[in-house]
Parts: structure tokens; sequence; C-alpha cells
């Protein structure tokens, strides 16, 4: 097995890919792995059984983790060291299960423990082992998602505040609905009142119309928690469902749902979103959302798309 890290979602991709006889090399260039990596893993997999099967049923996230944790070879017995916080173990412990980092557990060993020995390095040290102590997490087995030109995009909404609604005469709740190319980082973004079916899929042709042209796989969040159960009520699902599909089929691309309770696999629309809503929003409540709108538009084109990404440096 190979070292390098790879994300769960992506795993879930492969398998999904490899079920609908799509050439290994392929796998390997679409999920931006090397060919080694591709194989490595693919090996894992089919030796458990996960490449064959309904390609609309694929395995749940722990099932892949599960068999990709069995797979990897024990890793050589590090030297005991004791560490010169290890009294405060039990402490550290508890503060990394809040998801506490080292920087914040050294200055509270200082503030509440009374902590004068010791280091920052030596409490980043004593993290990790309380961490490999914990056993592997999903997120130890997880590499950046790059994904090629046109192959993937991201949509979340984020709320913005109340804007006027001239066709009510009342502030009402608003969004942000935001599409953002995975390899690029090009983002469409729309203000909207409500999340329901027509609005959501209103705000991806209008992206694609503004994009002019539409990626081959389009990845909202969790469809049923997001979605479905926030905003459609009780026959939301399958109106989604069946009205989504039905878009994915007109324009030819592929809807792949963030997993449940994993909103950072989707973390390029959610960066998007707070871009968004950092920049172009901020102290803008109250304010016609018809005006808003059309500033945002402006801003898409004037400040948005010309800016220097911090990611890519493009």
């Amino acid at each position: 097995m190979s070292n390098r890290r790879v994300e769960m979602d992506r795993l879930q991709e492969l398998v999904r890919l490899h079920r609908l006889g799509t050439p290994a090399r392929q796998v390997a260039r679409v999920l931006r792995m090397g060919v080694d990596v591709e194989r490595s893993y693919r090996r894992v997999l089919e030796t458990a059984g996960l490449l064959r099967g309904d390609v609309q049923v694929l395995p749940e996230l722990e099932v892949l983790k599960a068999a990709v944790v069995a797979a990897r070879p024990a890793a050589p017995p590090a030297p005991q060291q004791t560490s010169s916080l290890e009294a405060h173990r039990a402490q550290v412990e508890a503060w990394v299960a809040k998801g506490l980092r080292p920087q914040a557990i050294f200055t509270r060993l200082q503030m509440e423990a009374g902590v004068t020995a010791g280091s920052l390095s030596a409490v980043k040290r004593l993290v990790g082992s309380v961490r490999r102590a914990q056993g592997v997490s999903e997120e130890d087995v997880a590499i950046p998602v790059e994904t090629a030109p046109g192959e993937v995009a991201q949509v979340d909404f984020g709320e913005v505040g109340r804007l006027y609604d001239a066709d009510t005469g009342t502030l009402r709740r608003a969004w942000v609905f935001v599409m953002v190319l995975g390899y690029s980082r090009h983002l469409f973004a729309t203000v909207v009142f409500d999340q329901r079916v027509e609005t959501w899929l209103r705000c991806h042709e209008a992206a694609f119309a503004y994009f002019g042209g539409v990626p081959r796989c389009v990845v909202p969040d969790n469809l049923k928690a997001a979605v479905v159960r926030a905003a459609f009520g009780v026959d939301g699902e399958r109106a989604l469902q069946r009205s989504y599909r039905a878009l994915a089929r007109h324009y030819g691309f592929i809807v792949d749902p963030a997993p449940p309770r994993a909103p950072e696999k989707k973390g390029k629309a959610e960066a998007g979103v707070r871009y968004v809503k950092g920049n172009f929003f901020a102290g803008r409540t109250g304010e016609d959302a018809r005006e808003c709108e059309a500033a945002l538009q402006r801003w898409l084109r004037d400040v948005a798309s010309v800016r220097v990404h911090g990611t890519t440096g493009r």
C-alpha cells in the first residue's frame, strides 16, 4: 500500500468508476492520482470485494476506511520517550477531543494548569502521541482534491442576513447561492429568498449560462441533510430527486453529493461562500435585493473573476 493519503469520497468515486467499467488509467487521471497509487487502492478494494456491485449503491465510507486501514502495513515501533508534559496527558486528551490545536493547548496549559515547564514543541509531540493512540480517522487518509479543468463544480448556499424584497415590501431572510469551479476557483453567485426545488434548479441554470458551459460533475452538500430537510418539506425529497436528476440528464452532468456530516468534502464551495459573504455582503443588511443582485454581478465580473486566488496563485 502506498503511504499517500487519499480522501475517502475519492475512493467512493474510484469504486463507482470501476463499476462503470472505466479503464484504470482514465480513473487515475480523473481522480488526479498517480497510476501506482490508483493501482494500490484498486487492489485493496478489489480484494475486499468492493469493486463489484450496483453503481447506484456504493459502499459506505466506513467500509472503505476499514478496508484501507486493514491493508496498511504495521508501522515500525517508535522509540519510547517520556514527555515532559506526561502528567497533563489526560487534560491534553480532553482538549484534543474538543478540537483544540497545539498552540491553543500550550496557552491553556500555561494559563489554566500553571505549567511553566515544557515548550510548544513538547505540546505538539504530546498531541501527536494522543492522536496516534486514538487511531486513524477519516481525516487521516485525505489529500487535497485537485481536479482537471471542467471536471468538477461545487455548490452551496450561505445566509447573508435580511434584504428588502420589493415584491412584498418587507425585509426577508436571504441566501447567496454559490457555484465554484474546482480547477480554477472561478465562481458564480446569486441572491435568493428561498431554497425551494425551483430555486435550486434555476440557480444551476444561471450558473451554467454564466460559465458558458457545464462541468462533468456537480458536488452539492448532502442533499437529504442540507437541502431536503432544511427547505423542501415532507414531499421535497422525491421532488428534488426527480427534478434534479432530470436537470442532470438534460445538461449531461453527474451529481455527486458530499457525504453526510462532512461539509469539508466541498471545501471550495464553503470557501467561496465565505469569500462572497465577507467581501461583498459585509454591511449590506437591509439593502434592496434587486440592487444588491445587480451590484453582485458587477462585483463578480470586476473583482472576484480577476483576483489572484490565494490557493492557486492565479
